[in-house]
């Protein structure tokens, strides 16, 4: 028999699942803040309970068991963190004054630099399980229904290991994992589609994007959406679909009155490209919001605007920069 590691050798061994116990909490989660305490949470459960660790399963397995209990007893006092797409239909006048409610807890984004898999054989995998579609649509099931399903297929454990990670039957987690699948496949049908590595042809329509918004083009944002576009921006309830819709919410609603007014500043989340907006005001630019893009053959799909402040601290961008200087907000 193989002797268990000493306590003194638990951290050096569980830090480098760090990384995928927060991508598991997100997705549990939807919240990239909620994510990093559970994370906190499981290291200090499992340290305390490192002397009674068996052994008869692997490190890793048992640190999810431990994230997962500690994120369903956790969501038994959280209400679901919805986008505004979840919440009912798109909004009819682009125009109307936008309805806020700052007060829900609304769903994250999270960047790829905190849950990305260095592996490349697995950063495939690893982007199609944080996409931001699969995150919103995994909100609609109930908590242990949402556990069964990352458990069995992302984690692609066997419905043995669920079932004792989870305190239940075999025949409990293939009936919760049948119905699953099925309300997923209800709420976020397009998850049929894989994810995959952008195309140099949407890379270039990424930076076409990026500088028609500093140029505040709207005619041009426009032209690269797709016929059947959705825009929505937490902590706004309302969300539009098909590009004049939103090019007449844009010019409506967007603050930016010309050419300079706008800086993008181009970062990655959920495994899709993402841009860290700024506004210029007097003589620098300050932190505006977080968009998350989701792209096809034909155009820029979906772009989530977030426009938690926060959430610039999480991506380590600054909230204010020069007006001369963009570059440095990469850095």
């Amino acid at each position: 028999m193989t002797d268990k590691p000493s306590n003194e050798d638990f951290l050096r061994l569980a830090d480098p699942l760090r990384r995928e116990l927060l991508a598991h909490c997100y997705r549990m989660l939807g919240s990239v803040h909620d994510a990093e305490d559970l994370v906190q949470e499981t290291y200090l459960r499992a340290w305390r309970a490192y002397d009674r660790f068996e052994g008869r399963s692997s490190l890793r397995t048992w640190l999810y068991r431990i994230a997962t209990t500690a994120c369903l007893t956790a969501l038994d006092s959280r209400s679901r963190r919805p986008l505004p797409t979840g919440l009912g239909a798109p909004s009819s006048e682009a125009t109307a004054p936008l309805a806020e409610r700052p007060e829900l807890p609304w769903l994250e984004p999270v960047p790829d630099g905190m849950v990305g898999a260095d592996d490349p054989a697995t950063i495939v995998t690893s982007r199609e399980s944080i996409r931001l579609a699969l995150i919103a649509a995994l909100q609609h099931l109930p908590p242990r229904q949402r556990a069964i399903l990352i458990l069995r297929d992302v984690l692609r454990w066997r419905a043995a290991e669920v079932a004792e990670a989870l305190g239940t039957t075999t025949v409990a987690v293939n009936s919760g994992l049948q119905r699953a699948r099925a309300q997923l496949s209800e709420v976020a049908p397009s998850l049929d589609d894989p994810a995959r590595p952008l195309s140099a042809e949407q890379r270039a329509r990424l930076d076409r994007y990026m500088a028609a918004f500093e140029r505040y083009d709207v005619a041009a944002i426009v032209e690269l959406l797709t016929k059947d576009a959705v825009w929505e921006m937490p902590p706004y309830t309302g969300w539009w679909q098909g590009p004049e819709s939103i090019g007449r919410l844009i010019a409506a609603n967007c603050p930016a009155s010309g050419a300079g007014d706008l800086r993008l500043v181009p970062v990655a989340a959920n495994g899709q490209p993402a841009f860290a907006v700024y506004f210029r005001e007097g003589t620098g630019y300050h932190a505006f919001a977080v968009q998350v893009l989701t792209m096809t053959g034909e155009g820029v799909s979906h772009v989530v605007m977030f426009f938690d402040l926060d959430l610039f601290d999480t991506f380590g961008l600054p909230r204010t920069m020069p007006a001369a200087d963009r570059a440095s907000a990469s850095k």
